[in-house]
């Protein structure tokens, strides 16, 4: 071969060079990712790791999940928490005559009441209790604080029939 003919060849080497080079470095960042998650993880987080949540688009149950979940993530984090938020959260989820009468109850009572509380739970769930109505009516159970110190809070959440929330209470509308 002549100089010239490897000097053609050459643009042809790089770019195999270079995927390789690529192909490389994806596998070891998988490879790396696959040896981390082969790392037996603490029995809290593998515990965690197991639970699933999944909705339906237009369910009560998954509605208030959401919210719930947005909300209290906007509003928990401590070092930087989100009022904007939490406030297009509101303005999203609740009708505005319950968003007035929601900041009427604040006001009166200064704590917040989506969470009926002035801290942020530690845990929640929710759950179906069924039509009310021309509405639906879901629970949502808040615990606060942990271990031999966790109090519950239970709520009525009630959404009319196009999905807003329309009223939090401790009793059921049922």
């Amino acid at each position: 071969m002549n100089r010239k003919s490897s000097a053609l060849r050459r643009p042809g080497r790089y770019a195999a060079v270079a995927a390789g080079l690529v192909l490389a470095v994806g596998l070891g960042v998988s490879a790396q990712v696959s040896a981390q998650a082969s790392v037996p993880a603490p029995a809290k987080a593998s515990a965690a790791a197991s639970q699933s949540v999944s909705g339906t688009l237009g369910q009560a149950v998954t509605r208030v999940a959401d919210f719930y979940g947005a909300y209290i993530d906007a509003k928990g984090d401590y070092a930087d928490p989100d009022a904007t938020l939490a406030t297009a959260l509101r303005t999203h989820y609740l009708t505005p005559d319950f968003a007035k009468r929601l900041a009427a109850w604040e006001k009166k009572n200064g704590a917040d009441g989506v969470l009926r509380a002035q801290n942020v739970p530690a845990q929640w769930t929710v759950s179906d209790n069924g039509a009310v109505g021309n509405g639906h009516e879901v629970i949502v159970t808040l615990a606060y604080g942990s271990g031999e110190t966790t109090q519950k809070t239970k709520l009525f959440v009630l959404l009319e029939r196009y999905d807003h929330i329309s009223d939090i209470a401790t009793t059921s509308a049922r």
